[in-house]
Formats: structure tokens, sequence, C-alpha cells
């Protein structure tokens, strides 16, 4: 399978990063919903929690929509998808003293890892709006940091809500390539 043909079964499996994003950013709404009206302790054991729960989440609901819930055994980029998937969990190693130190950082250092995390997708899928998602993301957390820091749940609304729209990009974009096609 030749990286084209690899990185066109990822989008059209995934759609595009749908359903995967629609499920980031609903834990991020969440987390962040309960970092204003019940603890920031919760809003962290939700994020965290549930970041775990995105793939299965995301195969899950790929199942109930009729789709695959996973490429080809051929395909070389799953192997890569599992790599870039557990740079969150360690880099989230990282929070822990971010957020002794200054609580506020969570979140923001959490966009940074999440969104670093989305840059190979943009080769994985083949869709170079993974880019500024990226950059979106990690910029977003450095500038909440350092000038909006008086907030615990700025960063995860931020988030959220970039992903919910970054979700219905890839969406479309998916859309419009498979018009293309037929």
């Amino acid at each position: 399978m030749d990286v084209q043909d690899a990185q066109r079964e990822v989008r059209t499996v995934f759609v595009g990063g749908f359903w995967g994003q629609l499920v980031s950013s609903a834990l991020w709404l969440t987390s962040a919903a309960l970092g204003v009206w019940v603890s920031p302790r919760a809003a962290i054991i939700a994020v965290v929690l549930g970041g775990f729960l995105i793939l299965p989440i995301t195969q899950l609901i790929l199942r109930l929509t009729g789709g695959r819930t996973s490429v080809s055994k051929d395909n070389p980029l799953w192997d890569l998808g599992w790599q870039v998937a557990f740079t969150v969990p360690l880099g989230m190693l990282l929070l822990v003293p971010v957020a002794n130190f200054r609580l506020n950082w969570f979140y923001p250092a959490l966009m940074i890892i999440v969104g670093a995390h989305y840059l190979p997708f943009a080769f994985m899928y083949g869709m170079r709006m993974f880019i500024p998602l990226c950059a979106i993301l990690v910029g977003g957390g450095v500038v909440i940091a350092m000038h909006f820091a008086g907030s615990f749940t700025l960063g995860a609304w931020v988030a959220g809500v970039t992903l919910f729209i970054f979700a219905w990009l890839g969406r479309a974009t998916f859309q419009s390539e498979a018009r293309r096609k037929t």
C-alpha cells in the first residue's frame, strides 16, 4: 500500500477525523463545565480519564453509524496512529508539576500537549488542516498561560470549541473529496 492510499483509507475510515474530534470536543467542554460548576479536581479527573476513552468511543460511534472501526492490517499508518496517541498520556506526566505550581496552567499545558500530538495527523490523514489545528491549540495554550491565567477553565473552553470547529472542517473536507470521486 502506498502512502497516498494509506492516507485515503485513514481519512475514509475516520471520516476526516470528524468523530474523534467531536468526541474530544465534548470531553473538553464537559471538563470545562465541571471546572466551572463542580470543582477543578472533578474537571481534571474527567479530562484525564475521559481522554483514554476517546478512541473506544469513536470506534463505537463508527460502528453504530455503519462504518469500519479501523484501517486494514496492511495500512502502516495504524501503527503511527497508536504511537502518536501515546504521546498525550506520556506528555501528561508534565501536568502534575505544572498544576502543582500553578493550577490555572493545567488546561493551557494540556492544550500544548494535545495540539502537538495533532501535528503528525497532517501526514497520517494527508490533511493539512491539522497544521492550523496544532498551531491554534499550541499557540492558544501559550497565550492563555502567559496572559489569561486568571481563569482555570478558559483553555478548556477554547480547546473544546476549536476541536468542534475542526471536526466539522474535517468532515467537510472528507465529504468534498468523496463527492469528487463519484
